[in-house]
């Protein structure tokens, strides 16, 4: 069992560091099918993600893919939102079965979301990237302010489903950044998916949700993976990883929601 979790993780590894898609989209449903409850395997996936990405980052920088200023808006906005998310998840005091409910929900919706995303970003790149004059480095107000309101949504749905940083995130960066190249957009939402995840994972490793030995099992392989893939991002033709991924998300996160 040991090596098929360290193979699942060099794999999911490969595709966030090419994409910037498939950290919690990927491995926690990987993780569901292994056996492993709901609650135990979002927060599992979500330290998983912020170590793994956190390799990521390192190549990213090397290469200048990572715009720092947008990734401290988006922080701005998704670290409040996992602090009160995670707040409430712990005062409440839910039944498990609620709470397990509400996070397979949560997967379920956020799975669906990315899928979709996935799926839009060839037709939204078309549609917005008409103006390619317009200076990228620059934020304007509204953009900042945009920006925060996109990492509070991201906080949020993270927290809950440990889905949503990469294929959601990116497409609604894609939205107010039209001109930001592709490989820069991937790498300042892995810059800012490492924070997030990171005080996310904690939160639910407060709670209980955290499997120890499944964890490190998982960096075994992703570790490796994430390097390699990001060395490869912005060489590797996505149009056939992209949809064959949307079409999995989508029909399982189907299945999660019904």
């Amino acid at each position: 069992m040991d090596y098929i979790q360290a193979i699942s993780g060099f794999v999911v590894g490969i595709i966030v560091g090419i994409t910037g898609v498939g950290g919690g989209s990927l491995m926690t449903p990987i993780l569901l099918m292994l056996g492993v409850p709901t609650a135990k395997a979002v927060g599992t996936d979500l330290l998983y993600a912020a170590i793994t990405k956190a390799a990521g980052v390192a190549v990213h920088q090397k290469q200048k893919n990572i715009h720092w200023a947008m990734t401290g808006w988006l922080a701005l906005g998704s670290i409040p939102a996992t602090l009160l998310t995670l707040y409430a998840l712990h005062s409440w005091q839910l039944p498990a079965k609620t709470i397990d409910s509400v996070i397979k929900h949560a997967l379920g919706f956020a799975l669906v979301l990315t899928s979709v995303a996935i799926l839009a970003k060839p037709w939204i790149l078309k549609k917005l990237r008409h103006n390619t004059a317009v200076h990228y480095e620059v934020m304007t107000s509204r953009q900042k302010g945009a920006t925060v309101l996109t990492g509070l949504l991201l906080g949020v749905l993270v927290t809950l489903s440990s889905v949503g940083a990469g294929a959601v995130g990116t497409v609604l960066l894609f939205i107010l950044f039209p001109a930001l190249p592709t490989v820069k957009l991937v790498g300042t939402e892995i810059a800012h998916a490492v924070p997030l995840t990171l005080i996310a994972g904690l939160g639910h490793a407060g709670l209980g949700n955290l499997n120890w030995p499944l964890l490190f099992t998982l960096l075994s392989g992703s570790i490796p993976g994430i390097l390699i893939g990001s060395r490869l991002s912005g060489k590797m033709p996505d149009h056939i990883i992209r949809p064959f991924l949307a079409v999995i998300l989508g029909i399982v996160g189907y299945r999660f929601i019904m």
